[in-house]
């Protein structure tokens, strides 16, 4: 398996996504402003600030020229993951329903909070069971998910009672479209993966995209999943 992690201006978590990566396959940074995902399988849009958050949160990285190729890779059916400002950034671009707002308290929030695996038939939750507990950190001021109408199989990670943060709608945490290959999700999953930060839950997500039976052909296929019209 071979990772492509984006950084754009504003990027502040994508090395501790290309390290989370490595522990289970092989990653690069992907530049902003290149077409070519250059072979990767698996694209990761990481957290931080992108463009200064201007507009809104995601809303200039949504159109930076390696976008329109990720958005291409997703609707043939390659795995896209959106950790915090990724989620935003998928968010802005249409490969994901619904939006982030601010949180309720108006406020940035920094916590360890625990998520339930509600969908673990996923690409990127192969590796846990359904109902299972995991402990990841949020960081964020913008992560109050909305999304009417969003169908229950495309909840993928809600958090856990008495740990929504921000006032998500249904306590959702993370979301995947209908095909199931793009999954955006407000937690970092990349500050869990090793026992001296007080979780490796996190790496469970980036181990199931790992497994050969999520890699595919190219990293495009293998899911049980169609391209995305």
């Amino acid at each position: 398996m071979r990772f492509g992690v984006v950084r754009f201006p504003g990027s502040c978590d994508e090395v501790d996504a290309l390290l989370a990566c490595r522990r289970f396959g092989d990653a690069d940074l992907l530049w902003h402003k290149d077409r070519d995902l250059d072979g990767v399988d698996a694209v990761v849009v990481p957290g931080g600030f992108s463009y200064g958050d201007y507009l809104r949160a995601g809303a200039i990285a949504r159109f930076s020229p390696l976008m329109e190729t990720v958005i291409e890779f997703a609707r043939e059916g390659g795995p896209v993951l959106g950790i915090c400002n990724g989620f935003q950034v998928l968010c802005e671009a249409g490969l994901l329903p619904g939006a982030l707002l601010p949180n309720r308290s108006l406020r940035f929030v920094c916590r360890q909070v625990d998520v339930v695996v509600e969908n673990p038939d996923t690409p990127f939750t192969r590796a846990c069971a359904r109902d299972q507990v995991l402990s990841v950190p949020v960081k964020h001021t913008t992560g109050r998910y909305y999304a009417p109408g969003v169908p229950e199989e495309q909840v993928v990670l809600r958090y856990a009672p008495g740990h929504n943060p921000n006032g998500a709608q249904d306590d959702i945490a993370g979301v995947c479209n209908a095909a199931g290959n793009v999954l955006g999700l407000m937690p970092h999953p990349e500050h869990a993966v090793d026992p001296l930060t007080g979780s490796a839950d996190g790496g469970r997500l980036f181990e199931s995209l790992a497994r050969p039976e999520a890699a595919g052909s190219a990293g495009r296929a293998g899911f049980g999943i169609a391209p995305v019209a």
